[in-house]
This record gives structure tokens, C-alpha cells and sequence, in this order.
């Protein structure tokens, strides 16, 4: 468990520093960009200079976070350029992987400044010189709250709109088995700082594209049910994405769709990516472990929520992640 050791090495290292970058992983779902759209206006408001830089493009449900649009590495920015004017911390959300950071990882080994992680995975390669590591956290902005509330940080309406999509959205509004007592209760006193959570949701969860939906329905479509309906295999093509015209960031929380389904105890998507791997997320209602079927591919996560990439055809990832779910039901 974090205890104020933990934070105070963090708040020293943040009081230390002027100039300051803040990232997280590739594919940023709504914990990362609500996390890091909290600590960059915290931190702007105590006077520091900020860049925030997502390995990815922001997903358009998500813009209303930030007050300016993250940079977009090799959009936007070049790792040269960030050799160039490299900042005195730089601030990693929301994973410690490696294999989660394309594009930084090699940059982050030659750094020589410092580097400090807040996360809640599992799964971890200790990025950072100072570490704020609480997997029990449902969602990393928890703990990001609990620094503000160390640091002392006053937090807006719009931080607490941040911090309490980062926390509803990685708990699928509350309705994971992840959602615990500290989830309602930190929740409650954002609700009291100034977040709304029906106008969230809306934004969320009620604001697909034509082409989103479009994509949701041939993932759909896709379906298919194995060892008594427990498992459900869906599928998306590079094809896929040029017939219905939508992007690769749509494909968040789609697998979900599934998962009403009272047999289904286990979900992937398979996503066929420009480059020719594939992506895979897993789910789990917890009697598969997901995240070691992740971890045998390189991937990573949590027990009920994992996923990796696969360098392999579309058909060849289905059956490696069909082989390793059949043995955990065996067990």
C-alpha cells in the first residue's frame, strides 16, 4: 500500500522541477486522459510549464478533457525534439510497460532526467525513479486524487470532471467488479468538487459517430461462441475500417457489447491493425485470469481486463488466444 512516503518523494520531485512532461500509454482510454488532464492543470495552476504528449491521437470522446490538445508524438513532436528540450520530470500514467509506450520506450532508457510512474497495473517494467504503484486502485486516477489531496492541490469542477471520468470509465461506470467502497466514496466527494456525472455519461457514452456505430455492428456481427457460450470471439478487419469509415481509437470499450450476453464469462476482439498486427483486448467476469494469457504474448493489464499485440495472421491469434482460454476453463 502507498503511504505518505510514497507521496511526499512524489511532491518533492514535482516541487523540484519546471518544466514537466506528462504521457501515458498508447490508445489512452479514459482513465489515462482524465488522469493526465487533472495533474496537467493542477500543476499548470502551481506555475509549471507543461507538455502533455500522447503516443496516439486523442479520442474525439475525450477532447472535452483538455483545455489544450495533447501533442501527438511523431505528429506533432519528434523524439528529436524531445531530445532537444528535454524536460526536468517527466510524469508516466497509467502504465509501466514498456511494450506500452511505442515510440518513447528507447527515448525513456537514454533519458537522463527524472521519471516518475503513478499506476495500477499489475504488470510492470520500473520505469520510474519514484514510483506511485497501488494495484488494489481500481483506476488510476484514485491515486491521483489522493496526491492532490497530499499535495494539497485544489481541485475545480473541471479536475474533478477529469478525475471522475479516469475513475467511472475504467470501472464501466461502476458496474466492474473492480468498483469498490474507495470508488464510491472518492467519487462522491468529486461529485461535491464540482463533476457531473450525467452530462459525462452523455459525452461518453450517448455520442457515437454514424461510423462508430456502424463499426459496432459488424463487430457484432462477427460474434462468435465457444465452449458453451462462455467465450465470445469477435473480430475486426482492416477492411472493416474502410467499409463503415471509422477510426481505430472507435474500437474502445466495443468489446463490451458482448458481455450482456448471461453465458458469456470471457470476451476478446481481434483487431487487425495497418501494420499487420494484431491487437488483442481481452475480458473477464474473473474466472479466467486474463491478464497471463496477456502476459504470454507480451501484453499486460489487470485479471478481468488485459490485452496484447500479436505478430501473427488474423486466423492464427484467434486460436493461440482460443488454446489458452480452454486450458484456464479446464482448470
Amino acid at each position: 500500500m502507498l503511504n505518505d512516503t510514497h507521496f511526499q518523494k512524489s511532491v518533492d520531485l514535482i516541487n523540484e522541477s519546471n518544466n514537466i512532461l506528462i504521457t501515458t500509454h498508447a490508445r489512452p482510454d479514459g482513465d489515462a486522459c482524465g488522469s493526465m488532464a487533472a495533474i496537467a492543470e493542477a500543476l499548470k495552476a502551481d506555475n509549471k510549464t507543461i507538455e502533455t504528449l500522447l503516443l496516439s491521437e486523442t479520442p474525439q470522446w475525450y477532447e472535452f478533457l483538455f483545455a489544450k490538445k495533447p501533442a501527438v508524438l511523431n505528429q506533432d513532436i519528434t523524439i528529436d525534439q524531445l531530445r532537444r528540450n528535454q524536460p526536468d520530470l517527466i510524469i508516466i500514467l497509467d502504465t509501466n510497460s514498456e511494450n506500452q509506450l511505442p515510440g518513447l520506450a528507447d527515448y525513456l532508457k537514454q533519458n537522463k532526467k527524472s521519471v516518475l510512474v503513478i499506476d495500477h497495473h499489475v504488470t510492470f517494467d520500473g520505469l520510474g525513479d519514484v514510483e506511485l504503484i497501488d494495484a488494489s486502485a481500481a483506476a488510476v486516477g484514485l491515486i491521483i486524487y489522493d496526491l492532490f489531496k497530499f499535495a494539497g492541490w485544489r481541485i475545480t469542477p473541471q479536475i474533478a470532471d477529469a478525475l471522475f471520468t479516469a475513475v467511472a470509465t475504467d470501472t464501466g461506470w461502476f458496474c466492474f467488479a473492480n468498483t469498490d467502497a474507495r470508488t464510491f466514496r472518492i467519487s462522491t466527494e468529486l461529485i461535491d468538487a464540482g463533476a457531473n456525472p450525467a452530462a459525462l455519461y452523455h459525452t461518453l457514452y450517448q455520442n457515437y459517430s454514424p461510423q462508430r456505430f456502424k463499426l459496432r455492428t459488424v463487430m457484432l456481427e462477427s460474434l462468435q461462441l465457444y465452449f458453451d457460450d462462455r467465450y465470445a470471439e469477435q473480430q475486426l478487419t482492416k477492411a472493416n475500417f474502410e467499409q463503415t469509415g471509422a477510426k481505430y481509437s472507435d474500437t474502445e470499450n466495443l468489446i463490451d457489447s458482448c458481455r450482456i450476453i448471461s453465458s458469456v464469462e470471457v470476451a476478446a476482439l481481434f483487431v487487425e491493425l495497418p501494420d499487420d498486427k494484431i491487437r488483442c483486448s481481452l475480458r473477464s467476469s474473473g474466472t479466467v485470469d486474463v491478464c497471463k494469457i496477456a502476459r504470454k504474448f507480451g501484453g499486460g493489464g489487470h485479471r478481468q481486463a488485459a490485452g496484447a499485440f500479436l505478430h501473427d495472421t488474423l486466423t492464427n491469434a484467434k486460436q493461440l488466444i482460443k488454446d489458452q482460454i480452454e486450458k484456464q476453463f479446464q482448470r
